[in-house]
Order: C-alpha cells, then structure tokens, then sequence
C-alpha cells in the first residue's frame, strides 16, 4: 500500500473537532470567496443534522471505498451513489454513532467491523441538511444485508482511483444564478458525483495537506 494511504496518515489528517464555518464550503476549492458566500448564503436557513459512513475497507491491495447505489423508486436523490447515511436522531450520542445506526440500517454493516478513523468537515448540501462525514476503516471480512426500499446495490472503489486526479471530470454545476466547477468520478460505469464527490475531494485536499506537511 502506497505510505501516502496509511492508517496513520489518514487519521493524522482528518479533523477529530467540529467544523469551522468555512470548513463546510471545502469542497468548493476554487471558488471566489465571493461565490462561496453567495452559495451559502442561498441554501436553506435551517440546516438538518446529519452523518454518513465514509467507509474505507482494508483489502491486502490497498484501501478501497465502500459505495451505496440508491434505491430507483426513492423520491430522493433516485438512483444516485451515495454513502450509508442520514439525519441524526435524537436518540444517537454523536455523529459517529448516526452513521453506524445507518449504515446498519442501510446495508447491514455491523458496527464491530468498523473502526473510526475522524470525521471529515461537514458539507452542507442543497436539500437543507448539514451532513458530517465520518471516516471508518473496514474489516474485509464484512457482510451486507441491503435494504432494498433504499438500496439497490453496494460496490467498493479503489481509493488511490479516487484520489487520483486523472480520474476527476470537471464540469459546470448551476445552482441559482451562479455557475461553479465541480468534479465527478467516473467509475466501471458509474458515476459518483454531488456531496458524494465532494466530500471524497475534500478528504483528497487533507490527505495531501497532511502529505505536504510532512515533506
């Protein structure tokens, strides 16, 4: 495994606080600090708590992301690949305890089988939720049990694929009158784009910050 990818060096780079203000606009790199607020300022008043289970598996050749592809008969986000996630429950202790409820929930990852790694800054998102990222490593050895209401189908990705910039496709995203880049990942003809890339580019940024740091 590639020393940039290990354990220790992605848990050096996550951030194990809360988010910053800023922080919730990372995935917008690039952006003029003037499109950052406008697009801040436009997205719902109210944000909606939420976490999601940024799972990394620990195969022998390398680390690889566990992905969700959305249920075609949900009324939200149909069909679209997402991680194991949703809002915060009165009921759950922290962030990290939501995304294992609902990754339980979702595919039938059982909490033993993951180890928490940090969190990610949140993201906010169009549809008015405030989502926190958690980062978990994965024993291979996992079984899944998908709930078909929501899922129709959970895949792994190679991580250095995605955090590969040659794999990146640029392309221009409206959202109100503004125009912004966003990136979206093509893989085995699928396409991982929206918060989700978002926020594996906003890990991609820590990952060679920490890197950077370290030289």
């Amino acid at each position: 495994m590639d020393s940039l990818y290990t354990k220790t060096h992605i848990r050096e780079s996550l951030d194990l606080h809360a988010s910053t203000p800023d922080e919730d606009m990372l995935w917008l790199a690039g952006s003029t600090p003037d499109i950052v607020e406008r697009i801040r300022a436009s997205l719902p008043a109210r944000q909606v708590p939420a976490a999601v289970l940024v799972p990394l598996v620990e195969r022998d050749t390398g680390l690889t992301v566990l992905l969700t592809e959305r249920s075609a008969t949900l009324k939200d986000h149909a069909g679209q690949i997402s991680f194991p996630g949703g809002r915060i429950e009165p009921g759950d202790a922290d962030p990290w305890q939501a995304a294992l409820r609902e990754a339980y929930e979702e595919i039938g990852l059982t909490p033993d089988v993951v180890e928490f790694a940090g969190y990610l800054p949140d993201h906010l998102v169009i549809t008015g939720y405030r989502v926190t990222p958690v980062v978990g490593f994965v024993n291979p050895a996992y079984q899944l049990r998908l709930a078909a209401a929501e899922v129709h189908d959970a895949f792994e990705v190679p991580l250095d694929f995605i955090l590969d910039a040659a794999n990146h496709r640029s392309r221009q995203r409206k959202l109100g009158d503004m125009v912004i880049e966003v990136y979206d990942i093509p893989y085995a003809g699928r396409n991982i784009w929206g918060a989700t890339a978002g926020m594996l580019m906003t890990l991609r940024r820590l990952l060679q910050a920490r890197a950077a740091k370290a030289q």
